[in-house]
C-alpha cells in the first residue's frame, strides 16, 4: 500500500494531470438525496449491529466450529467493507455533492476491492467446508482442524489484498485529465478507467483476468461442492440430516447468488447496451444491501445462533433468564 501512495504522490505528467474526481452520485434531486441518506443510514446501522452480533455470539462454546469461524471472518469483512464505502456515500448525500482527491479515491478503491476479493475467496472456502462436513463427516474434524482453518482464512485475506494492490496500481498508472466526472457514487475500477486519457485496453484486459480468477475460481468451487453435497444428501435416509443440510447450505447459497451476481455484472459483463445508471443500481445492492442480508440469512433459521444470542443478551441483562 505504501508503494501505491508513493506512486500517487509523485505527480508529474506521466501519472495524472488532475487532483480530484467528481462523483455524480445516486441522484441530483435534493429531496431524493435526503431520503436516500436516511434509508442508507438505517441499513448501515443495522448492518453493523447484525455483523457485530455474529462476531460476539461466536464466543459461545457451541459455536466453536469451522463454519462459525469462517462466518465470523465473513462478518469482519462486511463490517470493514461497509465502513470503506457507506460513510463517504452518506457524507456526499448530506452535502449534496461528491468530490474525492486522487489519493482518497485510490485508497477507497483499494479497501473496497481487497475486502470484496477476500469475501469472494472466503465464500468458496465456506462451500468447501460444508462439503467436507456433509460428505466426509468422519474425517471432517481432522481435515478442517484449527490450523487448517487459520491457513484458509489467511489465504483469503492476503489474496484479496494482493489482488487489490495490482489492480489499483495499474488503474492509477494512467493519466486522468480534467474534468474527471465519474458516473458512480464510489470509486470503482471500470468507471475510473473510463475517464483515463490514454489507452487502457491492456489494463482492462489484465484486470478482467484478475476479476475472472477471483470470481470464477471460488464460484466453480462452490458449484462443485454443492453438486457433490446434493448428490450426497439425496442418498441420506435421515430426514433430520437432510433438513439440516439444506438449511445450512441454503443460507450460504443465497449469499453466494447475491454477491456473485452483482460483481459478475460489474466486472465481467461488457457495459455496451445497458443504461449508465444500471451499474449504480446494482452496486447499491452489493455495497449497501448484501452486508445487511448476510447476518439475517445466516441466523434466520439457525437455532444454534438463536440460543447463543439469547445467552449473550441474558448476560447483558436484556433478556430474562429462563
Amino acid at each position: 500500500m505504501l508503494f501505491l501512495q508513493e506512486k500517487l504522490q509523485m505527480g508529474g505528467d506521466n501519472l495524472t494531470s488532475t487532483h480530484e474526481f467528481i462523483l455524480v452520485g445516486l441522484s441530483n434531486d435534493r429531496e431524493t438525496q435526503i431520503l436516500l441518506f436516511v434509508a442508507i443510514l438505517l441499513i448501515y446501522s443495522f448492518s453493523l449491529v447484525g455483523n457485530l452480533g455474529i462476531m460476539l455470539v461466536q464466543k459461545d462454546s457451541q459455536l466453536h466450529t469451522p463454519m462459525y469461524f469462517f462466518l465470523t471472518h465473513l462478518s469482519s469483512l462486511e463490517i470493514c467493507y461497509v465502513n470503506s464505502t457507506i460513510p463517504q456515500m452518506l457524507a456526499h448525500l448530506l452535502m449534496g455533492h461528491a468530490e474525492l482527491s486522487l489519493i482518497h479515491c485510490a485508497l477507497q478503491m483499494y479497501a473496497a476491492l481487497s475486502l470484496g476479493s477476500a469475501e469472494a475467496l472466503l465464500l468458496g472456502v465456506m462451500a468447501y467446508d460444508r462439503y467436507l462436513a456433509i460428505c466426509h463427516p468422519l474425517t471432517y474434524a481432522t481435515a478442517m482442524g484449527r490450523w487448517h482453518q487459520l491457513k484458509l482464512a489467511s489465504i483469503c485475506w492476503v489474496g484479496g489484498f494482493c489482488v487489490a494492490v495490482v489492480c489499483v496500481s495499474l488503474t492509477f498508472s494512467h493519466p486522468f485529465c480534467d474534468p474527471c466526472c465519474i458516473n458512480h457514487f464510489i470509486c470503482e475500477i471500470p468507471k475510473v478507467l473510463k475517464v483515463a486519457c490514454d489507452d487502457t485496453r491492456m489494463t482492462k484486459f489484465i484486470i478482467f483476468l484478475f476479476a475472472g480468477m477471483i470470481i470464477l475460481v471460488p464460484f466453480s468451487i462452490i458449484l462443485i461442492s454443492y453438486g457433490l453435497i446434493l448428490f450426497s444428501v439425496f442418498h441420506m435416509r435421515s430426514s433430520t440430516g437432510l433438513r439440516k443440510a439444506f438449511s445450512t447450505c441454503g443460507s450460504h447459497l443465497a449469499v453466494v447468488i447475491m454477491f456473485y451476481g452483482g460483481t459478475t455484472f460489474t466486472y465481467l459483463i461488457p457495459e455496451s447496451g445497458r443504461s449508465p445508471d444500471t451499474d449504480k443500481q446494482i452496486a447499491v445492492f452489493y455495497v449497501v444491501v448484501t452486508p445487511l442480508l448476510n447476518p439475517i440469512i445466516y441466523t434466520l433459521w439457525n437455532k444454534d445462533v438463536h440460543e447463543a444470542m439469547a445467552k449473550f443478551l441474558r448476560r447483558l441483562g436484556f433478556a430474562k433468564k429462563s
